[in-house]
C-alpha cells in the first residue's frame, strides 16, 4: 500500500550527554543528534550522537554539541507523523496521465490555491498562511532535509547561505554541493544579512527567528518534513511551488517516485522478510528505531520487518540488553557515524556473550549503514533502503544502487 500512496504525493529526542541544535531537518532521531551538533542553524536530530559528540575534546565537544543538536532537529523532524493520503493519490492519478497533459497541484498540501501559477501566491505552512510576492532567487532553509530538496529543485546559486551541518558529509547528502556557501545559524540577523527573498525551513526553527525574519519582511514557511513516500512526493511538490519551479517539482517527483516503486516492486512481493532492527549506541544508551521513524521506513521499504516496531516501540526510544534480546532480531543495521563509534559498537555486541544467542549476532548478520541514507529527512532514505535491500536479498540486488539524484539545471 505504501508504494501506492507514493505515487500520489523526534519529539525533542532526550539529552545525552549534550543536547543538538542545528539547521531544521528530517532525519531519524539516532542521527539527528550528530548532524545537529554540527551548529545552532538547524533543528534536532539523534540524541545518540548527542552522547558520543558529548566525549569528544572540549573544543571538539562544543563543535559536536552543536553538530548532534542539529541531527537532532533533523531527525525530529523525521519523525513527524505521516499524512495520508486521498490528495496523494490525486496526484497519482494525474502522474500517470503522462507529460502532455497539465498535471494539477489539486491535493498537494500547504498550496492554497493550486490554480494560481502567477505570483504572489500563497502557501499554508505550519506557521500560517504565507504570501510570496514573486518567484525568489535568494533562498535559505536553515534545515538539512530542506536543503536537500532544494538543490534538486533550483539550480545551486539560488541557495544562497546553509547552516553548518550541511556542509559536513557525515551528516549531509549535498555537503560536497555547498562548501561555498556562507554559513547561518539560529540568529535570525545571520539570516537577515544574506537578503534572502523567502526562508523555508522546519518546525524546529525557533518561533522567535520566525517573528524577527517576518518584522524583516521576509516571507518564511515551516513546513513539516515527514517519514513516508507519500510526504516525500508532497514536500516536493510544494516545495517547487514556493520556488516557482512547478515543472522541475513533477520532473523530480516522478524520479523519485520511479526509483522508490522499481525498489519496493522487488521487496513487497518478498514472503519471509527478516526481523531487522536498527539499533545505535551513544555513550552507554542503547537506541533503537520503532514504528514512524524515519529508520522504520527505510527497513520496510528494504524488504525487512522492523523488530522494534513488532515489540510495539514508537519512534527512536532508548532500549536495554535485555530489550535487544527480547526483540532478537535476525539482522542487525547500525545507522551510526563511524566518527562516533559504529564499529567499536558493532565489534562489541559480538563480544558480548548475553546477546550471543540473537539470531542477529549468532549469524554475524550486524551491519554499519551510512546514516545519513537512513536518518535525514528527504528523498536520501531511498537510497538508504536500496543499500539495506542489498544486504537482505543480495540475489536480486546484485548491482550498486545509482549513487546519486538529478540536480536542477
Amino acid at each position: 500500500m505504501i508504494h501506492r500512496l507514493w505515487l500520489s504525493v523526534i519529539p525533542a529526542l532526550l539529552v545525552v550527554g549534550l543536547l543538538f541544535t542545528a539547521c531544521s531537518d528530517d532525519s531519524p532521531s539516532q542521527q539527528q543528534p550528530a548532524r545537529q551538533a554540527v551548529a545552532q542553524t538547524a533543528e534536532p536530530e539523534p540524541q545518540q550522537a548527542q552522547s558520543a559528540q558529548a566525549q569528544a575534546a572540549p573544543e571538539q565537544q562544543q563543535q559536536t554539541q552543536q553538530a548532534q543538536q542539529e541531527e537532532e532537529e533533523v531527525q525530529a523532524d523525521t519523525h513527524e507523523t505521516q499524512s495520508e493520503a486521498e490528495p496523494e493519490q490525486v496526484q497519482a492519478e494525474q502522474a500517470q496521465q503522462g507529460d502532455e497533459h497539465v498535471r494539477s497541484l489539486d491535493g498537494v498540501r500547504g498550496i492554497v490555491d493550486p490554480t494560481n501559477d502567477g505570483w504572489p501566491r500563497e502557501v499554508e505552512g505550519l506557521n500560517g498562511i504565507v504570501s510570496i510576492p514573486a518567484k525568489p532567487l535568494r533562498i535559505i532553509t536553515a534545515s538539512i532535509g530542506h536543503d536537500e530538496i532544494t538543490l534538486a529543485l533550483v539550480p545551486g546559486e539560488r541557495l544562497v547561505a546553509v547552516g553548518e551541518v550541511s556542509q559536513i558529509a557525515t551528516y549531509s547528502n549535498v555537503a560536497d554541493l555547498v562548501q561555498d556557501k556562507p554559513v547561518i545559524t539560529r540568529d535570525p540577523e545571520t539570516i537577515i544579512a544574506q537578503s534572502p527573498d523567502v526562508v523555508v525551513t522546519s518546525p524546529f526553527y525557533p518561533a522567535e527567528g520566525v517573528d524577527a525574519l517576518q518584522r524583516a519582511g521576509i516571507p518564511v514557511i515551516q513546513t513539516e518534513l515527514e517519514q513516508g513516500p507519500e510526504s516525500r512526493i508532497n514536500a516536493i511538490l510544494l516545495m517547487g511551488y514556493i520556488y516557482g519551479e512547478e515543472e522541475r517539482a513533477w520532473a523530480f517527483a516522478d524520479e523519485v517516485r520511479a526509483r522508490f516503486d522499481a525498489l519496493v516492486g522487488v521487496t513487497d512481493a518478498k514472503d519471509a522478510k527478516p526481523r531487522v532492527l536498527a539499533l545505535t549506541q551513544y555513550s552507554d544508551t542503547l537506541w533503537v528505531a520503532g514504528a514512524k521513524s524515519t529508520e522504520g521506513g527505510v527497513i520496510e521499504a528494504g524488504g525487512g520487518i522492523n523488530a522494534a516496531a513488532e515489540a510495539g516501540i514508537e519512534g527512536n526510544q532508548t532500549t536495554s540488553l535485555e530489550g535487544v534480546i527480547a526483540m532478537a532480531p535476525d539482522v542487525i543495521v547500525i545507522a551510526q557515524p563511524l566518527e562516533f563509534g559504529a564499529e567499536e559498537f558493532r565489534e562489541s555486541l559480538f563480544a558480548n556473550e548475553a546477546l550471543s544467542e540473537v539470531p542477529a549476532i549468532k549469524s554475524q548478520s550486524v551491519y554499519v549503514v551510512e546514516s545519513k541514507h537512513f536518518t535525514t529527512l528527504s528523498f536520501w532514505n531511498i537510497r538508504g533502503a536500496e543499500d539495506l535491500a542489498r544486504i537482505l536479498w543480495p540475489e536480486d540486488f546484485p548491482n550498486p544502487p545509482d549513487p546519486t539524484f538529478s540536480l536542477a539545471e
